[in-house]
């Protein structure tokens, strides 16, 4: 699978792990286009998710966050599940 240019890419949609769900999850927060996602703490915009829409979500939601920021800092498209040992490590 190609995946896309990290600096052009201009629809979430694109980014790995990352579907419709999740990209209004980024607008939900104020996060509006992917390089946004650079520099941003995956764990406070669940936070931050949470708070806005008054609805505990899914931790799982946090292993795509986990995944889409370290796309988009340059790392290696993973799936979102290998970010879920990192989470319950953190998290506890």
């Amino acid at each position: 699978m190609k995946h896309p240019n990290r600096d052009t890419v201009s629809r979430f949609e694109d980014l790995p792990n990352v579907g419709k769900a999740i990209a209004e999850d980024f607008h939900t927060i104020g996060i509006d286009r992917p390089q946004d996602l650079i520099g941003q703490d995956a764990y406070r915009m669940y936070d931050i998710l949470c708070e806005t829409t008054g609805t505990r979500h899914d931790p799982c939601v946090i292993d795509v966050f986990l995944s889409a920021v370290d796309f988009m800092e340059g790392g290696d498209p993973r799936p979102w599940w290998s970010f879920t040992e990192e989470r319950k490590a953190r998290l506890g």
